[in-house]
């Protein structure tokens, strides 16, 4: 690398300083220098302190960006003129500055260097409204984009919210209702009961009888299900068992053992047991007994269901776990489709396919969670409430893939390049900030040293996320 220098008139070809005053021309002719590097030389460092403001002159460059760990090229360029470097020369509060992006040389390259702190402060006075609208539109697209994706992120958290309010409802309520059918049948047990005792059965037949119940409640829990037309056969038979017996009502019992598994062969036994006189007090007291065991029956899975939703919420949100650890992605994938059951619907199918065997890996696991919601969200968009929702996981080189896969439109090829640009939707106006795929952009690559890609038919989206097995060096 050799350094010259420019003078004003050659200065002026170059359409950044063709308009300069004669003093300003000659200010920056006397600050800056001209570099020249041979083909393949670096220019420039990704991350490196920014202390230089850069001009192509002659020569042709490439400007990099680090993805997990692989340069990017993002721009090729042989325009004269063309600048890079410390761009944000003409910020008044210039915090450590680093290089967005490394620079190398393709061909022979000469480049025009100003160094920034002298450049911006002279800049910042020749031009004090350019500079002051420079640095509101930086500092204004900034906090846009946080404010946005701080509302983004608010929007989400309450329809999961709002979703997971509904799902623990659902089964609540059905604990409540079978509670208060509980007690009722737990009162009407009692009732029969004193109904046997007061006309001085057997205690014998009374013990025999308590067997028999016994066996009909463990019968329930392996009761086959029956289809509506075998459900109903089942009843007719026990309704004819129950008029050929003299039992009233026996229709009413008949709905009762029949999905229970309770077939003619127990009430003989039954019979057996007690005898006619006390026949149809003893099936009351066993009806009772077979529907309080079914309830319970259904207290315990709606329970179970609200564990199952506070532990998919907990999983999901990382509570009391720390930000950064060792992370199976299965969990915080299934805990993401627990949380959006509520908005998957019931006109999406979803197909997990799952390779249990992938090592944990190291992540932000509840960041990764807030990816996988973004992505499955713009996956049912798509969709539009029907289709087929996939979910994938593969081992490709030393990476987990994630896919999540969708059956709707498909992105057009024009917008494929422009998806995980920020602001950028194909949703109408005041459906979409732009912010999702952005957000799980830059949490995927810059977080995780991972990558987000897509690739897209009609009836056949993929966004396919890779994130490393093994721990990347900060950079």
């Amino acid at each position: 690398m050799t350094t010259t220098s420019l003078s004003p008139a050659e200065l002026r070809t170059l359409f950044l300083f063709e308009a300069l005053t004669d003093e300003q021309v000659a200010w920056i002719a006397e600050h800056a220098s001209i570099e020249h590097y041979p083909a393949g030389a670096q220019v420039i460092a990704e991350g490196d302190p920014a202390t230089c403001f850069y001009v192509l002159l002659s020569g042709t460059l490439r400007m990099c960006r680090m993805v997990h760990g692989d340069e990017v090229e993002v721009v090729r360029s042989e325009q004269r003129g063309s600048y890079f470097g410390a761009t944000q020369f003409y910020m008044s509060d210039r915090p450590e500055q680093g290089y967005g992006a490394s620079v190398y040389a393709v061909t022979e390259m000469t480049a025009l260097t100003l160094p920034t702190a002298e450049f911006g402060e002279r800049f910042v006075k020749w031009f004090p409204m350019a500079a002051h609208l420079l640095e509101g539109m930086f500092l204004g697209r900034r906090n846009i984009d946080a404010t946005v994706g701080r509302r983004e992120r608010l929007l989400a958290l309450g329809a999961l919210s709002a979703g997971l309010t509904h799902e623990l409802n659902n089964p609540a309520a059905a604990a409540v209702r079978a509670t208060s059918a509980l007690r009722e049948r737990v009162a009407g047990m009692r009732h029969k009961l004193a109904l046997l005792a007061r006309n001085d059965i057997d205690p014998d037949l009374l013990e025999r009888l308590i067997d028999v119940q016994e066996i009909m409640v463990k019968q329930i829990a392996d009761a086959p299900e029956l289809t509506a037309m075998q459900t109903a056969d089942r009843e007719d038979e026990l309704t004819d068992w129950f008029d050929e017996h003299g039992v009233t009502d026996g229709w009413d019992l008949a709905a009762v053992f029949a999905p229970a598994g309770i077939t003619v062969d127990r009430l003989d036994e039954v019979h057996t047991a007690v005898g006619t006189e006390h026949l149809s007090t003893a099936l009351r007291w066993l009806g009772y007994a077979v529907e309080t065991e079914t309830l319970m029956g259904e207290i315990e899975d709606a329970t179970t269901r609200i564990s199952t939703l506070v532990g998919a919420a907990k999983q999901y949100s990382q509570m009391d776990r720390a930000p950064f650890q060792w992370v199976d992605v299965h969990d915080g994938l299934v805990s993401t489709l627990i949380m959006m059951s509520g908005k998957i619907g019931k006109n999406v199918r979803v197909v997990k396919e799952f390779d249990r065997s992938l090592p944990q890996i190291p992540a932000y696991a509840g960041e990764l969670n807030q990816v996988w919601t973004n992505l499955v969200d713009n996956a049912l968009g798509a969709m539009k409430g029907e289709g087929t929702l996939t979910i994938r996981t593969s081992r490709k080189n030393d990476q987990v893939l994630v896919e999540i896969c969708d059956t709707g439109p498909g992105v057009p090829e024009d917008m494929r390049e422009r998806i995980f640009e920020p602001f950028f939707t194909t949703k109408p106006v005041g459906e979409g900030t732009g912010l999702g795929l952005d957000i799980s952009w830059r949490i995927v690559v810059n977080r995780h040293h991972g990558d987000l890609r897509v690739t897209s038919a009609p009836g056949d989206t993929r966004f396919q996320v890779l994130l490393p097995l093994t721990e990347q060096p900060e950079t």
